[in-house]
């Protein structure tokens, strides 16, 4: 059985001061699935808070769902972010919203707030745009947009 990568209590907000700190000092961003509180400190590692409501939805099975999704992005991600705390706070349109689209607008939420410290412009680490552009550096040759094939004359 394959070792899956572990989302370590460090990585986590847990202490309700933790997540006052982030809601009354922190920098705030908003999507319509998600309003994001970050608070940056140079000096921590990332460490991720959610706050997903039963107005968002009503079902416990709907908001773990929002949860587990966050939480395997950021664990995927952690290691790009810049240090501080990261309190995403669901809004209802994300109990609609399939995984993928949770994922999105995370990462657009961290790429507006400038907490990803990825600064080629690449998308995030797996993505295709990211595979395509990496390929385009090392072969020269490939384009990384192949024009659509000519019709048959005949």
């Amino acid at each position: 059985m394959p070792m899956r990568a572990r989302f370590p209590r460090s990585a986590r907000l847990t202490a309700a001061s933790d997540f006052d700190a982030a809601f009354k000092s922190g920098k705030r961003i908003n999507d319509p699935l998600f309003g994001l509180h970050w608070r940056p400190d140079a000096a921590a590692r990332a460490r991720l808070g959610l706050a997903v409501s039963r107005k968002v939805d009503g079902r416990a099975v709907g908001r773990n769902r929002i949860k587990r999704a966050l939480r395997e992005r950021f664990r995927a991600i952690r290691s790009e972010l810049s240090g501080g705390d990261y309190v995403f706070v669901a809004r209802p349109a994300a109990a609609k919203a399939s995984a993928p689209d949770l994922s999105d607008a995370m990462i657009r939420l961290l790429q507006r707030a400038g907490a990803w410290r990825q600064s080629t412009g690449e998308g995030p680490t797996g993505t295709m745009r990211s595979a395509a552009l990496a390929g385009a550096a090392s072969n020269p040759d490939v384009s990384t947009h192949d024009p659509a094939p000519a019709p048959d004359a005949g």
